[in-house]
């Protein structure tokens, strides 16, 4: 089959691979739509050591069954589906109270680090475990489904507290995530919602989208109830955790940096409580749903559906990060 196979860091190209097994418990997909992840981008210059080359990327994909192993139920093929990225073993402590998420064998698709390697959805087809696919509705797009998996994290993210409808609520960072959880926590009634992004045209997005309020700063964002960091800065941490009220709630979705210093005193003092979000852990369906309803709208967020024999020049604007590009996907 026809993969984009990252060959050393920063360079990409379309090879020849073989074609995915089938074991007897998983199913094998032919991809249709798969989204370039800002992981991937950082995998594809190296910046985070997961994603060791030679390796097909790609987690973010939808398509339709090619074939199944003997063990699968409930699926055939033909079967319009998408997957989750995260790959459980189903058996530790984490995965027998559902929080598939946090499993201590955990994989993820288009992931190559020093303990495993699993080629992802750059690719003609990919091979998934049958029991983390997930039917999809003939109305949604391939293109539009491919974004459920980001969806996913940002239903994760405002489940880890959920706000009340009227909660005073700042969501720091329009970029993908961010800008879906602001249409997820407005499909669940939340009315006061403030955007921050210093970049105009994400804060537009974010006003189209549902955002009450938009600011280039959280200069008059103080006392809110709740805060969601979908960056991962020094800056936008120490800013959510100071926009946030006594007793109010920070979540922490971005992690563009591993380490950031804590204001300590104004967390404990103020009694600050700060919630982690990784991943998504079970929310596909809900986010299906979203999509299916248009409860939420991607649609916005796609800058571009590109052939996958075009995914090195796409990689490589997206790299560059002067375009304003959001959600770039591309189709095998």
């Amino acid at each position: 089959m026809k993969a984009l196979l990252l060959t050393e860091y920063g360079k990409l190209s379309m090879a020849e691979v073989p074609d995915p097994p089938t074991a007897e418990d998983e199913a094998v997909v032919r991809v249709r739509a798969c989204g370039i992840c800002g992981s991937d981008i950082h995998g594809y210059t190296g910046a985070t050591g997961r994603r060791i080359p030679p390796l097909v990327m790609g987690h973010e994909a939808a398509g339709v069954i090619e074939r199944v192993g003997a063990q699968v139920g409930g699926f055939a093929p033909g079967d319009r589906v998408t997957f989750d990225s995260t790959i459980s073993c189903g058996r530790c402590e984490f995965c027998r109270r559902g929080e598939v998420n946090l499993c201590d064998a955990r994989r993820v698709l288009g992931v190559s680090c020093s303990d495993y390697r699993r080629h992802g959805a750059f690719a003609e087809f990919v091979s998934v475990p049958a029991r983390i696919l997930h039917h999809l509705p003939d109305s949604l797009p391939f293109e539009r489904a491919a974004l459920v998996e980001a969806l996913a994290v940002a239903v994760h993210a405002a489940d880890r507290r959920r706000p009340s409808a009227s909660d005073r609520v700042v969501v720091i960072g329009c970029g993908m995530i961010g800008l879906l959880v602001v249409q997820v926590l407005r499909a669940r009634g939340c009315r006061s919602i403030t955007a921050v992004d210093v970049d105009e045209r994400r804060r537009g997005l974010a006003a189209h989208l549902g955002s009450e309020h938009t600011a280039a700063d959280t200069s008059g964002c103080a006392d809110a109830d709740h805060v969601f960091e979908a960056v991962g800065r020094a800056e936008t941490v120490a800013a959510a955790i100071h926009c946030a009220r006594k007793g109010g709630a920070v979540t922490l979705i971005g992690n563009l940096a591993p380490e950031v210093p804590l204001p300590l005193q104004a967390v404990v003092t103020r009694e600050v409580s700060l919630f982690g979000s990784c991943a998504s852990s079970g929310e596909y369906p809900e986010a299906i749903a979203l999509l299916t309803t248009g409860a939420v709208d991607v649609a916005p967020l796609i800058s571009a559906v590109a052939p996958l024999h075009e995914g090195a020049a796409w990689f490589d604007r997206l790299h560059r990060g002067n375009e304003g590009l959001m959600k770039v996907v591309l189709t095998p």
